[in-house]
């Protein structure tokens, strides 16, 4: 019979799962109310105005919070993955040893379904904090492959998204920014091995991967903003949901207004 892994002592778990023994006993600390409300109104002048840059950004804050140094908002932006739409969003710096792949995608439209993916990664708001979105989006069809919430921002959830995507079926190409998830060889080089070329967005271009940048922006309005989640379990019931109803009933204008189920799974 198997032991429930909570019958076993602590120290016994940390050695079968690789793990320091500390990390069993960490409470996560939750941010200060100040610092959520700041990013929270950061994600709404962002998701309004995706064009205003850290220097809009602070003047807006200054006027309703008093003075907020822009420096501050630029850390801030830079952890909640977003800059303004010239420099482009990027959630993760990119590791310099990293291998970067080129962009050449300007002149190529989806064709047919698989024939290009997009990856990218998003901040989801609570009510008293916030979690990381990932989503795996076929170009053509604008359908959403796979998805995964987390509360920190460490590879496995990147990996589990595409591992599901992979499941599903495999691009011909694979597009995403240079941060440093997306270089990582535990990610490109699995899709190489698989024949997949894998394109970049260029440095500072958010419009490279515009139908994600597209995706967050409908996910952020018609669903997290109204929701107003309290938990994670709540966020990560009300995006399966959204999902559900983005893929297979919301009609899509640049689709002649069908489905991305339709065009995806025929």
């Amino acid at each position: 019979m198997e032991q429930h892994a909570d019958a076993l002592p602590r120290t016994i778990q940390a050695d079968l799962r690789s793990i320091s023994r500390r990390s069993l006993y960490y409470q996560p600390v939750p941010p200060p109310p100040e610092e959520v409300a700041l990013k929270h109104r950061i994600d709404e002048l962002y998701t309004a105005h995706p064009f205003y840059g850290s220097r809009k950004v602070a003047v807006v804050l200054t006027e309703e919070f008093g003075p907020i140094n822009r420096k501050r908002v630029q850390r801030s932006m830079r952890e909640m993955g977003i800059a303004g739409i010239a420099p482009g969003s990027n959630l993760s710096k990119r590791t310099t040893e990293h291998l970067v792949y080129p962009y050449l995608l300007r002149n190529l439209t989806a064709q047919r379904p698989n024939h290009i993916w997009g990856c990218d990664i998003t901040s989801i708001r609570l009510r008293y904090g916030w979690l990381y979105l990932v989503a795996v989006l076929d170009w053509f069809s604008r359908y959403v492959i796979s998805w995964t919430l987390d509360e920190t921002l460490d590879l496995g959830f990147v990996l589990d998204a595409i591992n599901q995507a992979r499941g599903e079926a495999l691009p011909e190409i694979w597009n995403t920014d240079q941060g440093s998830h997306f270089t990582s060889p535990q990610v490109t080089q699995p899709l190489l091995a698989a024949g997949v070329q894998i394109r970049m967005d260029g440095k500072e271009r958010a419009l490279d991967n515009i139908f994600t940048e597209r995706l967050w922006r409908s996910v952020t309005y018609e669903e997290v903003y109204l929701a107003d989640y309290g938990t994670p379990r709540e966020a990560r019931i009300g995006l399966g949901r959204y999902f559900q109803f983005y893929n297979t009933e919301r009609p899509h204008q640049a689709r002649a207004y069908r489905r991305p189920a339709e065009l995806y799974l025929g």
